[in-house]
């Protein structure tokens, strides 16, 4: 294991301590958190949309939050989200939702999550939005994909996301293309076993790629999520070489990275949305961003140590 790996798995494994959680919201403006969301209200995040669609940069909009234990704190953070379609459609902005399951208490039972989406999606379908499900670690994935096609069901206005890490994406990849589920595709920002991931970026990258072509050869949109220069530039020369028409996909970037690469790209006619995460419980959110970009790693380490 190399040096970057080690202080990956180091960022990923401080993610879960409550002492260090207590740590870093204490000192979140010196550790550099605040690039990484927009803010702690929903006022906030509205604010930044407006901004970025001034921009012609499109939305994401994440509540931020992870798995709850309670089916009382899931119910909390459903009406969070409800209240987040409410206020796109009132704002009149071009933002749709992203939503982590486990946040909506997939862990406290499939019929909890279920039928807190199912509130979710009623009000998304008022204002015709749409609701990416999010993908976690890999022993969420089965679960996730079950609540996924259970709720496309009555309401086709949902994606989902893949992570080109996972050995299994190809075949889930095939599976939502046939039937017309549209995809964000990641490399993967959790800690997994070489049992079920790729340990190597190389491999992830070769996958990553072999992903995106296979929606694009069979013009199935999807969202090509990373800040990988050399992933953007073949996925704009396939783009060229094959016509492959722009509204069939998009590119999308975090919050406060590559922000002036978001906007180039806008202007050069591409779809670009921005993921656009805002609350307070942005800690674990925070350190997997560490974790994806290791020039951040040293970054934080000072601030940590107070160097």
């Amino acid at each position: 294991m190399d040096s970057t790996q080690f202080l990956r798995q180091l960022i990923l494994h401080l993610a879960d301590s409550p002492s260090v959680s207590r740590f870093v919201h204490k000192r979140d403006k010196s550790l550099g958190a605040r690039r990484f969301f927009a803010g702690v209200t929903l006022e906030d995040a509205i604010a930044t949309i407006r901004e970025l669609n001034g921009q012609g940069i499109l939305a994401t909009l994440d509540h931020l939050g992870e798995s709850v234990t309670k089916a009382e704190e899931a119910q909390v953070q459903a009406n969070a989200y409800i209240d987040v379609l409410h206020a796109i459609a009132d704002a009149k902005v071009d933002a749709n939702v992203s939503i982590k399951l486990t946040q909506m208490g997939l862990d406290v039972g499939r019929e909890e999550c279920l039928g807190n989406m199912r509130r979710i999606v009623a009000a998304a379908r008022e204002s015709q939005n749409f609701v990416r499900v999010d993908m976690e670690d890999s022993q969420h994935v089965d679960a996730t994909l079950d609540v996924l096609f259970a709720l496309r069901r009555d309401y086709d206005r949902i994606g989902t996301v893949l992570q080109s890490y996972l050995y299994r994406t190809k075949n889930d990849l095939e599976r939502l293309i046939a039937e017309g589920v549209t995809v964000r595709l990641v490399k993967g920002a959790y800690l997994e076993p070489e049992s079920v991931a790729f340990p190597q970026k190389a491999d992830v990258d070769r996958n990553y790629l072999e992903l995106v072509d296979m929606c694009l050869r069979r013009d199935h949109y999807v969202a090509i999520a990373t800040h990988d220069e050399a992933i953007i530039q073949k996925v704009e020369g396939w783009v060229k070489e094959r016509q492959i028409p722009r509204d069939r996909f998009e590119f999308q970037m975090l919050y406060g990275i590559r922000s002036a690469r978001q906007r180039e790209l806008a202007a050069a006619g591409y779809r670009v949305r921005c993921y656009v995460p805002y609350g307070t419980d942005w800690y674990a959110y925070f350190m997997r961003r560490l974790a994806e970009r290791p020039a951040n790693v040293g970054f934080f380490l000072r601030g940590f140590f107070g160097n």
